[in-house]
């Protein structure tokens, strides 16, 4: 393995992160965002109203998307376990 195949890896395992990560910080950010607008509209500054929305939505998005991520890190895991392979077919 050489530097490129290295680099490669790590460049595909951040793309991975991203993927199964980023729809669950989107949906947290966007569900705070609409939550501060309507608490300073109606001008209600209570503190769990912001944390229990996001939770059962982060929740409901983890829940829904979790074929989502298990496809996307098996296929991750594959690709790396295939070069692990071919790495020890050749040393």
């Amino acid at each position: 393995m050489n530097e490129a195949e290295a680099i490669q890896i790590c460049r595909e395992a951040i793309l991975v992160m991203l993927k199964i990560a980023g729809p669950l910080l989107l949906t947290g950010l966007v569900v705070g965002v609409i939550v501060s607008l309507i608490q300073t509209i109606t001008q209600i500054q209570e503190m769990t109203l912001t944390f229990i929305p996001k939770m059962v939505l982060v929740f409901a998005v983890t829940i829904w998307l979790l074929p989502f991520m298990m496809t996307t890190l098996g296929g991750f895991t594959h690709s790396l376990m295939d070069r692990v392979v071919q790495v020890g077919m050749n040393g």
